[in-house]
């Protein structure tokens, strides 16, 4: 795995400007993610990973506007690119695999007219290479019967045929970075255990580095090099995998450690995190996770911390993370 960074996110901000009030959707992320390794974004519903993973895109749906930061990708700060600029990134260089494929596949076209519509126009190839090369990639993500395949219409797929589609369409222009926004939500247990191997398989075969957006920690523990933890549109930590599950340094993420089920430790109950994730048209003061924190004193409620480098790559948003002894995922 490289340590080289293909995509530097900085001070990142999108907001959804709606008739209640203004939605701190994504506010002021930093992340980083680097040549051939898997990140996983994870945190609960709301707290900004899928906001995120659009406005990296530039994809974000109105009434949503990325206000303030940088994206940069290669180099390259997407923020600053035109629409035409950006169409030669979004597809061919970074790819985007959602969480629901019967949403993105167009009914009325057969599976290889939209494979073969994406090869095209990154590619200069004649239809009958594309339909090849369309055939080719519903091999290689484990589709039986390609060439029966492209003839067909996503009504007539499961719901793990179509995502499998989904990721082979999210492969054909090559990309060095594909973002796969909770790819096995909507599929049953057997089926995203095969989505998952499928995606491990794919990333070490091409090289590619992937964000993986989830709100399983499980899933993080079996797919992620390195992890960032999101919670109310901001950072709480990153650090790599092993580094956040033995030594957690936010009390939101033990607090998602402690939530994951253990056929080991045969636990009786599942902890829960109490309250709810905050409105963000008003978010809470200081640190957004107070009114949910069990170590929470005065300074939490006062003011916002710091998104603080520890040393080791590491990075912890927590006015209290020197003092305090969290627990790691075997403790949980």
């Amino acid at each position: 795995m490289s340590s080289e960074p293909i995509l530097r996110v900085h001070g990142l901000k999108t907001y959804f400007y709606t008739f209640a009030g203004v939605v701190k959707a994504v506010d002021g992320i930093d992340l980083q993610v680097n040549k051939s390794e898997t990140v996983g974004f994870v945190g609960e519903s709301g707290s900004g990973k899928t906001v995120t993973a659009q406005s990296i895109m530039r994809i974000v749906p109105t009434p949503g506007k990325t206000i303030a930061g940088e994206i940069e990708f290669e180099g390259r700060n997407l923020l600053a690119l035109t629409e035409s600029e950006m169409q030669h990134v979004r597809g061919k260089q970074i790819a985007y695999i959602p969480q629901d494929p019967t949403t993105t596949l167009d009914p009325v076209y057969s599976v290889g007219d939209q494979l073969t519509e994406v090869i095209r126009r990154h590619q200069s190839v004649s239809k009958k290479y594309a339909l090849a090369k369309a055939t080719e990639l519903l091999y290689s993500v484990g589709i039986a019967d390609p060439q029966i395949r492209v003839t067909q219409y996503p009504h007539e797929l499961s719901g793990g045929t179509k995502q499998r589609i989904a990721i082979a369409r999210a492969l054909s222009a090559d990309p060095i970075l594909i973002l796969a926004d909770e790819p096995t939500t909507a599929l049953d247990v057997t089926i995203q255990a095969q989505i998952l191997e499928l995606l491990k398989d794919l990333k070490q075969k091409l090289n590619v580095a992937m964000v993986f957006i989830t709100h399983d920690m499980g899933i993080v523990a079996d797919t992620c090099d390195r992890v960032t933890v999101l919670y109310a549109g901001q950072v709480c930590e990153t650090g790599t995998t092993e580094q956040v599950f033995e030594k957690p340094k936010h009390p939101y993420t033990e607090a998602l450690l402690s939530s994951v089920p253990s056929l080991a430790l045969r636990r009786e109950k599942l902890s829960v995190i109490p309250g709810n994730v905050p409105n963000l048209i008003q978010p809470p003061s200081g640190c957004r996770f107070h009114p949910r924190c069990s170590y929470a004193k005065q300074i939490c409620i006062d003011k916002d911390p710091e998104l603080e480098s520890i040393g080791d790559g590491r990075l912890v948003h927590c006015h209290r993370w020197r003092e305090l002894e969290l627990k790691s995922a075997v403790a949980s």
